[in-house]
This record gives structure tokens, sequence and C-alpha cells, in this order.
């Protein structure tokens, strides 16, 4: 390094250091209250609850309002037989009930990409945002991998917003319903979700 971009990256430092113990009316912060949480924490002497919540989600691919849509296509650039590369992005009604007219709960946000080369393999990242009753404006973050010719998968729950804070847990997805022409599939999904 030439001294001249030596001595700039010193300047730069120097300002940066500075800048991260000043208050913005500039009054020095002490460095040990930058690492310090000013507030208690909201769940010091809270429990925490397991619920479950039992739901279906609809991956409809077909007809004239998808809510799975294929953004990167896995069959058209390879010959693979498990899609490997094909990702969906879903927008899936989550309902009480098997059937659409049982009431929507909520949405499955998110995406589904086929991740295995040799089986069928997808890796889930979504999140269950909830639109009605008591766990309305929360949500449940779900990641991991769907082997979806098994009968029962299980996926971690990584996390969650509003009631489900902090949220861990794990679901388990059942296939009750799958339409193999038109793709469209209703699956039963149990979450065990451990939260505040």
């Amino acid at each position: 390094m030439s001294p001249p971009m030596a001595k700039l990256l010193v300047l730069l430092l120097s300002i940066h250091a500075v800048s991260l113990r000043t208050t913005a009316g500039g009054n020095p912060i002490p460095p040990t209250r930058l690492l310090q949480s000013t507030k208690p924490s909201p769940f010091v002497g809270e429990k925490e609850k397991l619920s479950h919540l039992r739901l279906f989600w609809h991956d409809i691919v077909s007809g004239p309002r998808p809510t799975a849509v294929s953004v990167a296509g896995g069959a058209a650039t390879n010959s693979s037989s498990t899609l490997f590369g094909a990702v969906f992005v879903i927008d899936d009604p989550l309902t009480v009930g098997p059937e659409m007219s049982s009431g929507i709960v909520g949405r499955a946000q998110g995406l589904y990409a086929s991740a295995a080369l040799e089986t069928v393999g997808i890796l889930m990242a979504m999140n269950f945002v909830f639109v009605e009753g008591k766990y309305n404006g929360s949500t449940v973050a779900v990641m991991g991998r769907n082997q979806v010719f098994a009968t029962v998968r299980e996926m971690p729950i990584v996390g969650g917003s509003g009631l489900f804070r902090l949220a861990r847990g794990y679901v388990q997805a059942r296939t009750h319903y799958f339409d193999a022409k038109s793709g469209d599939a209703v699956v039963e999904y149990n979450c065990y979700v451990i939260h505040y």
C-alpha cells in the first residue's frame, strides 16, 4: 500500500472511531454503553408457551390466479428428473380446514426451490403471516428441507414476530391432496411453536 493510501486509511478509521463514540448532539458516549441495553428485556419473568397450530396450505400453480409462480426453471435448463434448480415464489392461502371455504387465517409467503440433484428435496423458506384472530399481524418463519414424497416431513421454525417473537419449534407437513396433472396441492401443517 502506498504511503498516501495508508495515511488516508488511518484518517478514515480515526473519524469512524470518533463518530461511534459521539451522540447526535456531539456529547461523547462511554464505549461500554454502546454494548449495554438501556431497558430490561420484555420477556424477563415470562414463561414460554407451546402453541399447536393446525393449518392447511393451498399451493395453487394452475388456473387464472396461481398463488405459486415459477421464477427460475430447472426443467427447462437441465434434464434432471427432480427439477433441480426450479424456484417458485409463493403467497399461498392458509385455512382452518382442507377446503378453501373453511376460512383463510393467513398466508404462506416466501419461496421454495428444488435443491436436490438425486431425489426430490425442496428447500422451503416461508413466513406464515396470520391475518385473523388472536395471532393477527404475527408471523412464524419456517425454513428447511421438505422431502415431498415422504408421508410426514419435519421442518424447523426459525423465528417469528408479534406474538411469536423469538419463536422456535418445528412443523410437520402431510400431503392432504395433490393433483399430478395441475400441480395443485393441499398440505396439512401441524406447527409446534415455543414462544413467550
